[in-house]
C-alpha cells in the first residue's frame, strides 16, 4: 500500500495574528505548516523545505513578496498564492505576471482561502501523477503531460504551473472554444469572483512564450464574444 503523504505549506506573513490564524486552521485541515516572517527567511525555508504550496504576502520586510515570487519561480514550480492588503488591480496583475498562480485581497474569507488551497494542491497533484506517455501535439507545440514539459519547435519553454495547466487543458480540447468563466472553473477550480482578467493575463503570457508573433497569434486564438481556443 502506498504511503499517504501530507502536503506541506509555507506561510510567509509578517502579521503575527494572521500568521497564527492561518497556521492553526491549515494544521486543523491536516496540512504540515512551516512559516516565515520576512522575504529572506522565506527564500531560505522554501529552498530547504521544498513545500507543496506557498501562501505569500506581498508586503514583507527585507525582500518583498513580489521579489520572492520572482526568484522562486525561476527555481521551482511550486504553486504560489499571493496575499495583498490592497485592492489595486496593479498588484494583482504584477503578481500573476511574475509567476503567482493565484491571489487574494485582505481581508479575505478563511473558508475561501482553504478552498483555493485545496484546488491548487489538487491540480498540482494531477500534473505530478499523469497517465504515462501522454503527449499532446498542436502544430509545432508539444505538451508532455508525464514530464510536465512544453516544447515549441523542439525547444523547451518554461511555463508557470497555471500556464502549463491552461495550455494542457486547451490542447486536450483542441479546437473547442471556452469562455473565460469556463476556464476559471476548469483551471482554477472555483468561483473566481468573476475576475476574468486573470485568464486574459495568463493567455497573454502564454502567447509570449509559444507564439512566433504574439501580436498575431497562430495557435492561441481569441474568439470574439466567446472566449479562447487552441488550434493549429
Amino acid at each position: 500500500m502506498a504511503e499517504l503523504t501530507v502536503a506541506k505549506i509555507l506561510i510567509v506573513e509578517d502579521d503575527h495574528n494572521l500568521l497564527d490564524t492561518l497556521k492553526y486552521n491549515l494544521r486543523k485541515e491536516g496540512y504540515e505548516v512551516v512559516t516565515a516572517i520576512d522575504g529572506a527567511e522565506a527564500l531560505n525555508i522554501a529552498r530547504k523545505e521544498k513545500p507543496d504550496l506557498i501562501i505569500l504576502d506581498i508586503m514583507l520586510p527585507k525582500i518583498s513578496g513580489f521579489e520572492v515570487c520572482r526568484i522562486l519561480r525561476k527555481e521551482m514550480t511550486v504553486p504560489i498564492l499571493m496575499l495583498t492588503a490592497r485592492a489595486e488591480e496593479t498588484d494583482k496583475i504584477v503578481g500573476l505576471e511574475i509567476g503567482a498562480d493565484d491571489y487574494m485581497t485582505k481581508p479575505f474569507s478563511l473558508r475561501e482561502l482553504l478552498a483555493r488551497v485545496r484546488a491548487m494542491l489538487r491540480r498540482a497533484k494531477m500534473v505530478e501523477t499523469p497517465p504515462e506517455g501522454t503527449l499532446l501535439k498542436v502544430g509545432d507545440i508539444e505538451v508532455d503531460i508525464a514530464r510536465h514539459q512544453i516544447t515549441v519547435s523542439g525547444k523547451i519553454v518554461e511555463l508557470t504551473p497555471k500556464e502549463f495547466y491552461l495550455l494542457a487543458f486547451l490542447a486536450r480540447n483542441r479546437g473547442l472554444v471556452f469562455s473565460r468563466e469556463q476556464l476559471l472553473e476548469k483551471i482554477w477550480g472555483y468561483d473566481f469572483a468573476g475576475d476574468t482578467r486573470t485568464v486574459d493575463v495568463h493567455i497573454r503570457w502564454l502567447r509570449q512564450k509559444i507564439e512566433p508573433d504574439p501580436k498575431r497569434p497562430r495557435y492561441l486564438m481569441t474568439v470574439r464574444g466567446a472566449g479562447y481556443k487552441l488550434e493549429g
